[in-house]
């Protein structure tokens, strides 16, 4: 095993410390946007909290950079650093359920997919996002919008209570009675402030779901008014939507294929009795091309990755609805995409999510109607400033055109100060840097959407 950076790995790490002649390395560095190819100095698979204290002592020995990760899903690559050390929790998988008080404690290293499923047969869900490979960690503290979104709120709105080891190796819990101003940080911050050992979570009865897709034309009367429809549609129905091409794949018709349309894919997770509604409402907004719909165990919308890596570009932005400009603007874009597969991807909010003030939590969106993301796959890496451009160019229009505004972070493709003001209001970022100041003063943990702490106040 090599070491070429003469790391001296701390004797009380019980984790495995990956370097880049092991054989294992290649795999171990890799993350989800496969436009990312860093390589860290070490990887340490962290086994406990011990591990993350000997692993923090480790970084401030060394003047290496340092990054934590979860899932590797960063868009941008927070989850790794070239040359750095990289703190690797998804071996913390330990789980309490308390069937008494109906909550359950959930260590920091499990996907949401796994998490879902292992839950299920107890008749319980806690609302991840639409991706099993994700890691519970990142989409919690990122706020957490998914298929229960509308009925249950964001993750975060789930969450009763976090353990985390501070850059100081000390350990804290931050609840709504203990250390109150980190658990409202958390809620939305990122990864700012520690790293999260375990999340106590309040699981919400779900067995089997309503789901399916609905392929629409992309007309203009359809997205002038889609989304006004489905924001007051019943709160147990979150639909995911796409405005794309559409693809050459057996259930579309020939004549369709490479036009616009937009697929509604759709989880009602209400009561059997009540399918109907979801779906009158659902066809109520025109005939369409094609149409799935079935009844499944909830896990069954969190399939296992597939392991193939995907290069891709995306930014995001809340929007209210699509006016004349916005879609003007998105039908040219798509005319001419540089990439095949791009997709506009909508995800109607409202319901629950609304029901929580916008300063009760670090995610300071709940008042808008819509999030959306420009996505853009591409193969080919040499053409990744091609893809980037463009992406970039089409959130500049619509934001430009008054069509959209802030942004969700677990969904930025983008970093820096432009970054940080559209994630959070004023007064939330200059919240945030002063709980950034209490637990992180020297900005240890800034492998991600950075606040830097606020100066201390001089007297």
């Amino acid at each position: 095993m090599d070491n070429p950076t003469d790391i001296v790995v701390p004797a009380r790490l019980k984790g495995r410390v990956v370097f880049p002649k092991d054989e294992r390395y290649d795999a171990a560095r890799l993350v989800d946007n496969a436009a990312i190819d860093r390589r860290p100095a070490a990887i340490v698979m962290a086994q406990d909290a011990e591990d993350i204290v000997a692993t923090l002592q480790l970084v401030n020995d060394s003047v290496l950079p340092f990054a934590v990760r979860a899932g590797g899903h960063s868009v941008v690559g927070y989850g790794s650093a070239d040359g750095g050390i990289v703190l690797n929790v998804s071996g913390m998988r330990d789980l309490e359920v308390d069937e008494a008080s109906g909550t359950a404690w959930v260590g920091a290293g499990w996907t949401a997919g796994e998490l879902t499923t292992t839950l299920h047969p107890m008749g319980y869900a806690v609302p991840f996002g639409d991706t099993g490979a994700v890691g519970v960690a990142g989409i919690t503290l990122g706020g957490g919008i998914g298929w229960l979104v509308r009925r249950f709120g964001l993750t975060i709105d789930s969450l009763l209570e976090a353990e985390l080891i501070t850059a100081a190796g000390d350990r804290q819990m931050a609840s709504s009675r203990e250390n109150t101003d980190l658990f409202w940080a958390l809620r939305g911050g990122g990864g700012n402030f520690g790293v999260v050992t375990r999340f106590r979570f309040k699981p919400h009865p779900v067995d089997t779901v309503l789901s399916g897709e609905f392929i629409l034309p992309a007309t203009p009367d359809l997205l002038r008014r889609f989304v006004d429809t489905l924001v007051e549609a019943p709160d147990s129905l979150t639909v995911i939507s796409n405005i794309m091409p559409a693809p050459s794949l057996p259930a579309i018709p020939e004549a369709w294929r490479g036009k616009l349309v937009i697929s509604l894919s759709f989880v009602h997770s209400g009561p059997i009795a009540d399918d109907a509604r979801p779906l009158d409402l659902l066809r109520s907004l025109g005939p369409a091309i094609e149409e799935s719909v079935m009844r499944k165990p909830y896990p069954a919308l969190f399939p296992p990755p597939s392991g193939n890596r995907q290069a891709y570009a995306h930014r995001t932005m809340f929007v209210d609805s699509f006016d004349d400009r916005a879609i003007e603007i998105i039908q040219r874009r798509m005319a001419k995409p540089s990439s095949p597969a791009v997709a506009v991807n909508v995800r109607v909010l409202g319901g629950a999510v609304e029901q929580v003030a916008n300063d009760a939590t670090a995610f300071a969106h709940r008042n808008r109607r819509a999030l959306i993301g420009l996505y853009t796959p591409y193969t080919d890496l040499l053409e990744a400033a091609r893809h980037e451009a463009w992406t970039a160019d089409f959130e500049a229009e619509l934001i430009a055109a008054g069509s959209g505004s802030g942004a969700y972070l677990s969904f930025l493709g983008t970093e820096g100060e432009t970054a940080l003001n559209a994630a959070y209001p004023p007064a939330t970022l200059a919240r945030l840097a002063e709980v950034k100041r209490r637990y992180d003063p020297d900005n240890l943990f800034r492998s991600n959407l950075n606040v830097k702490p606020r100066p201390p106040t001089c007297q």
